[in-house]
């Protein structure tokens, strides 16, 4: 049984770790810290949880971090490079749901995050926590970059005909959606219910925060520079993302598109490819760590249309930070995170 500490556990993907870590059969839970909630009762500020965590939330500096094997970053951008090394120099794990390691170039990390990286040699030696394509560098590494929500729905989308070579890489699409626990707890004006339902709009235009990443991921599949189109969009829904994708057939011989989708995730846990012809729907992934893609190719053009979903506190999220901590100590990898989707 490993110890595992959560900095940052007041927010959408913290409740959502400790909802998944309480029912790990190989980890205790041993700090949960809060600056703004420190000696209330974890339970208290998530009812869901009681009569699995009996912690109170703990102020970071009397949480004893470095005597835990792993600690989960679900704090803002920022936060975890300003304390990484230390508790790595204590022999700690990290794995970080923020952005501070996901991007390689720190300049280019600096430019999408406004402000200068506390540690840019730890981000060069972080690995990039999507097991779909990572997973053999997840198993060595003391500091995991969790993926973001929008980045892992559209590139394990994409990863089939990227690594193909099949599509024009120079001119792929991205029109995403997401409910708004995206967004995170905080209260903002554009969050509120009045502002979000009944409402549907498209945002970052000119360039979101998760297009470096996720062209950093598929540049190194392609093993060239790719041009993508990112549109995120923000729907009346708390939680899902839905992508849909689009890149053009660059090989002219009959390719059977369904094959190589089934081929690619034939052995991956989780990630579910529908029988031919189908739509999957945010509700079919709800509350689990399951990306669910559907691929078609409409009147038979060279469009290739990929439909990708997923949970995005999840999969998205806290799932997948447990799928890479399952990975990280040898752990059967859907330890802890095998649960249905909830439906309605």
């Amino acid at each position: 049984m490993i110890k595992v500490g959560i900095v940052g556990g007041t927010g959408y993907t913290g409740v959502e770790l400790l909802r998944f870590l309480a029912q790990h059969p190989e980890v205790n839970i041993t700090a949960i810290t809060s600056r703004s909630e420190a000696g209330l009762e974890v339970a208290e500020l998530f009812a869901s949880l009681r009569g699995y965590i009996d912690l109170k939330f703990s102020d970071l500096s009397e949480s004893k971090l470095n005597q835990c094997d792993l600690v989960f970053f679900a704090t803002p951008n920022g936060i975890a490079m300003q304390q990484a090394e230390a508790l790595i120099d204590a022999g700690v794990k990290i794995i970080d749901l923020a952005a501070d390691f996901r991007i390689k170039d720190i300049p280019v990390w600096e430019k999408w995050y406004g402000m200068q990286h506390a540690c840019p040699e730890l981000a060069a030696q972080a690995v990039y926590g999507l097991p779909e394509v990572n997973r053999d560098e997840v198993k060595d590494a003391y500091l995991v970059a969790n993926p973001g929500c929008y980045p892992t729905a559209v590139q394990l989308g994409f990863l089939p005909v990227v690594e193909a070579g099949i599509v024009d890489i120079n001119h792929l699409i991205a029109d995403v959606k997401s409910g708004v626990s995206g967004a995170g707890r905080k209260a903002e004006v554009h969050t509120l219910l009045a502002e979000v339902s009944d409402n549907f709009k498209a945002y970052g235009v000119p360039g979101h925060r998760h297009l470096p990443e996720i062209t950093q991921g598929l540049d190194r599949v392609a093993g060239k520079p790719v041009g993508l189109t990112f549109v995120p969009h923000l729907v009346p829904m708390i939680r899902g993302i839905h992508a849909t994708l689009y890149a053009k057939l660059t090989k002219k011989r009959k390719i059977d598109l369904q094959a190589l989708f089934e081929e690619r995730y034939a052995k991956e846990m989780f990630v579910d490819i529908l029988p031919a012809g189908k739509h999957p729907e945010t509700r079919s992934v709800r509350g689990s760590n399951i990306c669910r893609i559907a691929v078609h190719r409409p009147q038979n053009s060279d469009t290739v249309v990929i439909l990708s979903v997923t949970d995005n506190l999840v999969k998205g999220a806290a799932g997948q930070a447990v799928q890479n901590m399952n990975i990280m100590f040898g752990f059967p990898e859907t330890m802890g995170i095998s649960q249905i989707p909830l439906i309605p």
